[in-house]
């Protein structure tokens, strides 16, 4: 067997249970995810794009001794098992989360397996994060799956399925603008997903930084706002703080779970202030347990760019 497809294998142990599927299911995006796959024993399985090559990871939890096995193969492999405590949340500090309410009392219960995952890899959660604005989730699955199949590369490794590793920066930022548009991106998006591309390295070099340092230089990329931020933060930072200011549902969501009424992002912040330093944390419990306003009225209809 080569270097390449040799399987490494690394246990994490912890004195609380942790659930790997819970943990990084907010890296998923949509169930038809190329690169992320949940299998029906609880296992996730990741292609990755790591700086010592491509890897695909397969990360399981036995829930009676609190151990999280990763078997990763590829030439990014070690560098991913390094990891795997960042990555499965084993090294977020919920200490000095007061959930206070009852009910943020009962969704701590539910989901104690979850923490805040660090995955040290900013593009891989940017690029899907850029194809989200402003558009309907639906709309920017699509449009993902189709870059992946197209320009990313396949995992390596012994995968049961197939399984994908997005493009690389320089293959996103030498994207012509026709492809952009076969695969629904629309301009804006498009060319903010190029201006980060160019700038991959030092985005990468954000990993570790203070967190508002980190989203300083974020934000000083034109098309990249305070909710990519956030969002960004969430996964390749461990931010369990950053709040995903202009996105179509939380705000609503949150002010339904706490007062059951809407509420819009300022009363959302205001609300949130007494869980500063987790008010990701909080959000995300609530998003978890699938609390959210009543709808109203018809769901938005995705657009289809490569009919315009």
């Amino acid at each position: 067997m080569s270097a390449t497809t040799a399987e490494v294998t690394r246990t994490v142990v912890t004195e609380s249970p942790l659930d790997p599927g819970l943990t990084l299911g907010g890296l998923q995006r949509g169930a038809g995810d190329p690169v992320h796959r949940r299998t029906p024993d609880g296992a996730v399985w990741r292609g990755i794009r790591t700086p010592a090559g491509l890897a695909t990871v397969r990360i399981s939890a036995a829930s009676s001794d609190g151990a999280v096995t990763g078997r990763a193969w590829g030439p990014g492999a070690d560098w991913v098992l390094d990891r795997l405590p960042a990555l499965i949340g084993a090294e977020d500090d919920p200490a000095g989360f007061e959930p206070g309410l009852p009910l943020l009392q009962r969704l701590a219960r539910r989901f104690a397996g979850w923490r805040v995952c660090r995955t040290g890899l900013v593009m891989e959660s940017l690029a899907p994060a850029i194809l989200e604005q402003k558009v309907t989730s639906r709309e920017a699955w699509r449009s993902w799956r189709e870059l992946v199949w197209r320009f990313g590369e396949k995992a390596p490794g012994p995968t049961p399925f197939p399984l994908w590793v997005q493009p690389d920066a320089r293959t996103f930022a030498t994207l012509p603008s026709w492809e952009w548009h076969r695969a629904g991106v629309g301009p804006q998006r498009a060319e903010a997903l190029v201006r980060c591309a160019r700038v991959a390295s030092a985005l990468e070099r954000t990993v570790g930084l203070d967190f508002a340092e980190v989203e300083r230089r974020l934000r000083s990329i034109p098309g990249i706002g305070v909710w990519t931020a956030a969002e960004v933060m969430q996964r390749a930072h461990g931010n369990a703080d950053a709040v995903s200011v202009g996105d179509f549902h939380i705000a609503k969501s949150v002010g339904w779970a706490l007062a059951a009424e809407p509420y819009d992002d300022e009363k959302m912040l205001e609300v949130l202030e007494r869980w500063r330093g987790h008010r990701f944390r909080v959000t995300r419990l609530i998003e978890l347990a699938g609390i959210g306003a009543p709808r109203r009225g018809p769901r938005l209809a995705p657009r289809d760019y490569r009919a315009f």
